[in-house]
This record gives C-alpha cells, structure tokens and sequence, in this order.
C-alpha cells in the first residue's frame, strides 16, 4: 500500500461535459429543486447556477457530478447540502464534513448548508422514510444573501461553519418532528445531541473532528475491493494539502509506478452497458479537476511527477470501434476534455486519449 502527499495550490480547469442548465424564478425554488439536480435560478436581472446534495455523503446520488454540471457557468455557483441526513433506525445516517466545505470552497462553488423539514415513510420499508424536502424558507433566505455577496466562495463557506452548530439542531429537531408525524424511528437522539454539542466548541473542533473521520474511512477504502471495481494495479491513500489548510484523505482506485511518474487512476465501472453512466463518469472528472493540478507530489519523501487517468472498465471488454453513435459523441466531448486539461482516458485498457472516435 502506498501512501502519496502532494498539494493544490489552485484550481485551474475547463469542463465541457456540463448539461444545459434550465432557468427557474427565485419564487419556484421549490419546484425546481423537484424537477432538478442542478439549474439556473433567476432573481431580477441575476442569475445563479444552484446544484443540491441528496446527502452529506460524497457517495451517494452523485453529488459531484451535479456540482460538476454547474462548472462552466460565469456567474455564482451554489450547492445546497444538508447537514444531516436521516433515513431512519433501519437506514443510514450521514453528516456533513469539513473537508466537502473546503473542496467547495477550492471550486469557487458557495455552499448553503440547509436541513430537512418534511418526508414520507418508504413505501418498501415502512421503518425509513424517503422523499425528503429542504427548509425552502431558510434556503430563499441565504440565497438572498447570495445574490448580493461580493467576497468569494471562501469567505462565505467559512461563515457557513459558523452556523453548523446551530443548523445540526435544526436538523435534529426536525427529524424529531417527522419521526413524531410519521411514526418512524429515527436513529439515537442523544448520540447525534452530543456530537452537536461537540460542533458547537467552534470551527477547529468541526474540521479536526471531520479530518478524523476522514482518515478513518480512508484507511478503510485503501483495504477494500469493491465488487464493481475491475482494476489490476494497486490502491494507494492519497493525501492532498490544499492553501485553505484543508486536508483531504482520498484514495486513488489504482496507481502504476513508471520510474519516476506515478500514474494516478480513478476507475469508473458498468457491467452490463458499453459505457459507465453519464453520473459515474461526472463523478469521476471532479477526480480529475483535483488530480490534474496536484503539485509537489512525495512518495517515501521522493518527488514523482504525475498523469491523471479516467479508467472506464466494462463487463464486455468494450473498444472505441464498438461504442454507438451516441456513445461516440460522448467519448468525443470526454477526450476534448481530457486534451485541454491533461489527462489521460482509458476504455478497459486502450489509451483513447489520441484515437479518432468513429
């Protein structure tokens, strides 16, 4: 197992997979958030490009990829987030960490940390709950906020964690809330007061406390194989320092030593179509908007140049000369992107990067 250290400084990179965004008025937020992953928002002559997380979770419902799809908007960025997300004893519960704030911060995309007011009990499984909806008022309320701000993403996120305290009571109260009106048990009451009680000491409890976690769970993915993973190299724990003094515990799917270049590779799998998903691969590039501009990159205390690489493997050994005609368009839009920001896209294993498409 390798363990690799490098740094961002900054963040430079141009997406071109981006979906068109739709425009929605300020006052249909609410169908909006409905309808889409991620869209325009319109207030008078203003606009703001808003995606939303389903979860806290960065592995759950893409929500890199639907930060991804606001990228190559001019204007503000925003992302809503819950801070807690609650499906139920019998489900997960997830919080909000703070290294999602700091790679937030570092995309230049504001962050409105939000809560859950309203759901329904699962139809599959009458002891979780589904369908869940934001508190639309405090989110018009920060958003109004937003469309006047004038400091960066930073500024704003880092008073965002001021009120993490305070929003995961919210949150706490209003799962309280529904479990009452549906009858649903959700998970321990007291556990999560006392981890709130903990974000409450202030920032530097929250960002330790989550960069603990973080490495916990880096430790335990650098261990695992996941079935869907069809990989050949060998996993390292990479960890990236970033100019906001944020740490990020990531692991890179596979890694190959050349010399004295280490190929960095995340993977993105499917085993029943040609291609992985639109999401996966999304999910994927935002890899590849940190990979592609790590610097000062160490293993063993040695210094390594790099080559970032998306990996799409699949079930039926598929090629470039078998993709169809949309697929190829597709692939044709990923190897721009892959040129203009310098990284390197494999089917299975054929280096496309350079092939024309058919």
């Amino acid at each position: 197992m390798l363990d690799i250290y490098a740094e961002i400084t900054g963040i430079s990179y141009t997406p071109h997979l981006c979906k068109e965004l739709n425009t929605y008025n300020f006052d249909d937020i609410d169908e909006a958030l409905s309808r889409e992953a991620t869209f325009k928002l319109k207030k008078d002559n203003q606009e703001i490009a808003v995606s939303w997380w389903v979860s806290p979770k960065r592995t759950r419902s893409y929500p890199y990829a639907r930060v991804y799809d606001s990228l190559n908007f001019l204007g503000k960025k925003i992302t809503i987030i819950p801070i807690i997300k609650d499906e139920g004893k019998r489900g997960e519960r997830d919080y909000l960490e703070w290294d999602t704030v700091s790679l937030m911060s570092l995309l230049g995309v504001y962050v409105i940390m939000s809560y859950y007011v309203n759901a329904s009990i699962n139809p599959r499984f009458n002891n979780k709950i589904t369908n869940q909806r934001f508190d639309i008022n405090q989110i018009k309320s920060e958003m109004v906020k937003l469309f006047s701000y004038q400091s960066d993403a930073l500024h704003w996120n880092l008073s965002q964690v001021d009120k993490v305290g305070e929003l995961s009571m919210s949150a706490l109260n209003s799962y309280d809330n529904i479990s009452k009106k549906l009858g649903v048990e959700m998970h321990s009451y007291d556990s999560a007061l006392k981890r709130i009680k903990l974000l409450n000491e202030g920032k530097e409890t929250f960002m330790n406390f989550s960069r603990g976690l973080a490495k916990k769970a880096q430790m335990r993915e650098s261990v695992t194989i996941q079935p869907k993973e069809k990989l050949k190299g060998t996993k390292a724990r990479l960890t990236i320092k970033n100019y906001l003094g944020g740490q990020y515990y990531l692991t890179s799917d596979e890694v190959e030593l050349h010399g004295k270049t280490v190929h960095l590779i995340e993977g993105k799998h499917t085993r029943t179509t040609k291609l992985p998903s639109l999401g996966d691969i999304k999910d994927g590039l935002l890899r590849m908007i940190l990979f592609t501009n790590l610097k000062n990159i160490t293993i063993n205390r040695k210094k390594y140049s790099h080559v970032p690489i998306l990996k799409l493997t699949t079930g039926k050994n598929s090629n470039t000369e078998s993709v169809t005609k949309k697929q190829g368009e597709l692939l044709k839009i990923l190897m721009k992107e892959a040129n203009v920001n310098g990284f390197r896209i494999l089917i299975n294993n054929q280096d496309i990067t350079k092939i024309p498409i058919p």
